[in-house]
């Protein structure tokens, strides 16, 4: 690289730089609230594992819920919400597959299978198969991959503000007003 182009690159970084601290009103950005998974990429594949063991069903899986952890939450937090979501489920009216909630701000993450069990660290709500714990996928056969959204909110509510055994839209309800970010990783399921 010549001397004027090494010129040029470093004054569009520094005008890049310059902008950023304008666009941020010179403070820096923060990082994005997110969700991420051990178990999973953001549009990859969950595995057998992770699918239910419905012996009813046929499912074929082991019911062990996916890793998932969450960082950068907003300022205020006080406790989370997750939820699992198939919206392709139940030919598209969608099926809850946890809803889980009160999560101190302290936890941030779940480890493979622990939402398969009870915990200290969640109440479960009511899924759409009147569930508190995970509930593996078990799409139809033949059907092209559902997509299973986990999302988790911050919310400003302490962690004991929300009673047992809600059901998603009655989540959606309680914390209307009280959420301060959203993040999202979906993991997709075929048979």
């Amino acid at each position: 690289m010549n001397m004027g182009n090494a010129r040029l690159f470093l004054v569009i970084g520094v005008t890049v730089v310059a902008l950023g601290a304008i666009a941020t009103g010179g403070k820096a950005a923060s990082a994005p609230f997110m969700v991420t998974s051990s178990s999973f990429t953001d549009g990859g594949m969950l595995t057998k594992k992770n699918a239910a063991d419905d012996p009813m069903r046929m499912c074929g899986g082991q019911n062990v819920s996916p890793a998932l952890a969450w960082s950068n939450a907003p300022a205020k937090t006080k406790s989370f919400v997750v939820f699992m979501l198939d919206p392709e489920g139940l030919l598209g009216q969608g099926v809850s597959h946890w809803v889980g909630y009160n999560i101190p701000v302290n936890v941030t993450g779940f480890a493979e299978g622990e939402i398969t069990k009870s915990s200290k660290n969640f109440v479960g709500g009511k899924g759409t198969r009147d569930n508190a714990l995970y509930i593996g996928p078990c799409p139809p056969i033949g059907d092209s991959p559902h997509h299973y959204v986990f999302t988790v909110v911050a919310t400003e509510l302490e962690p004991a503000s929300l009673k047992p055994g809600m059901t998603r839209d009655e989540v959606y309800a309680a914390i209307k007003g009280h959420t301060l970010g959203g993040a999202t990783i979906v993991g997709r399921f075929a048979r």
